[in-house]
């Protein structure tokens, strides 16, 4: 399918990702972002882009945004575990916009859905995991409400004719992002620059993706990938270690703090401590990564830093 010349509607388009996204759309569509701003930020929304403040949780405000003048949805909108403490409302919060916004799509006959899914849904896998590997067994509420999103999407494609693209995440960076890793580590330092506390034993080690690649990579998925279900990982061939970010921050910032470590080998309850994803078959599709997992951190350390100290 070709990007361009579509109307496209991206939920979540206020937030990291879906704001990258939108932007590079508008340059050759009629892009409306929806958001209701619980995580995302109204500034992020693009020049030139129609924004509209609402729930996906709300049949109502569902029918509103997604109607049969549209070519395609991006569904990028999702609670994660970092910004809800209600694991349940979470799960059935996150399986009820998709749910939603798929139903509401069959209504009206629009059949083109991409999908942000994430590398939660594999659990603790062995390394690279291909986009086949089974079973998928994730250990996090987050990744438990992707995989069962995935289960309903995967549904659609086979049993209404919808065409698909879902997209399995690394950890995805880049500017004006909050509650990662980089910008905790940037506004600990700003605030002592003498120490540094890392969660977990700061061995902890995945593969992060700078948010400009993550959108080449996704607009070279819905242009090329033509099965009814295409599910692809996105990431890099190579992992950054928590320490090596701390190391790179710190580097970034001219500073030299003393790490203090909270202990254990996750940082986190549910959190997957070693990642990283085999892009082979992305890479056979003809897109492959420019920066390797540690360029890409420094890149937003960079960005994030020159946006917070300022």
């Amino acid at each position: 399918m070709q990007l361009s010349g579509k109307r496209v509607l991206v939920t979540g388009g206020a937030g990291l990702v879906g704001s990258h996204l939108a932007k590079r759309l508008s340059e050759s569509n009629e892009v409306t972002v929806v958001d209701d701003l619980s995580k995302g930020n109204r500034e992020r929304v693009p020049d030139g882009v129609r924004f509209v403040q609402a729930d996906m949780t709300d049949e109502g405000d569902v029918a509103d945004v997604v109607t049969d003048e549209l070519d395609m949805v991006f569904h990028f909108a999702a609670y994660t575990d970092t910004n809800y403490s209600r694991p349940r409302r979470l799960f059935e919060e996150n399986g009820e916009m998709t749910y939603n916004i798929l139903e509401r799509m069959h209504e009206v006959g629009v059949t083109n859905f991409a999908f942000t899914s994430s590398s939660t849904v594999y659990g603790e896998a062995p390394m690279p995991t291909p986009e086949d590997y089974a079973p998928l067994e994730p250990i996090s509420i987050y990744g438990a409400s992707k995989l069962a999103d995935e289960g309903i999407i995967s549904t659609y494609a086979h049993s209404y004719d919808f065409d698909v693209w879902m997209y399995r995440f690394a950890n995805i960076v880049g500017p004006h992002q909050r509650g990662n890793v980089i910008p905790d580590f940037i506004e600990k330092l700003l605030e002592d620059p003498e120490s540094l506390t890392i969660l977990g034993d700061g061995r902890q080690e995945k593969s992060y993706l700078h948010v400009d690649e993550c959108i080449d990579a996704m607009c070279h998925i819905v242009e090329n990938a033509d099965d009814e279900l295409n599910t692809y990982n996105l990431g890099t061939r190579t992992t950054t270690s928590v320490n090596v970010i701390a190391d790179i921050v710190a580097d970034v910032m001219d500073l030299d703090p003393e790490y203090e470590y909270t202990g254990g080998d996750r940082g986190w309850t549910g959190d997957v401590p070693k990642m990283r994803l085999s892009i082979e078959k992305l890479s056979a599709l003809g897109w492959n990564p420019t920066q390797s997992s540690d360029e890409a951190v420094r890149a937003a350390a960079e960005q994030l830093y020159d946006e917070l100290a300022n």
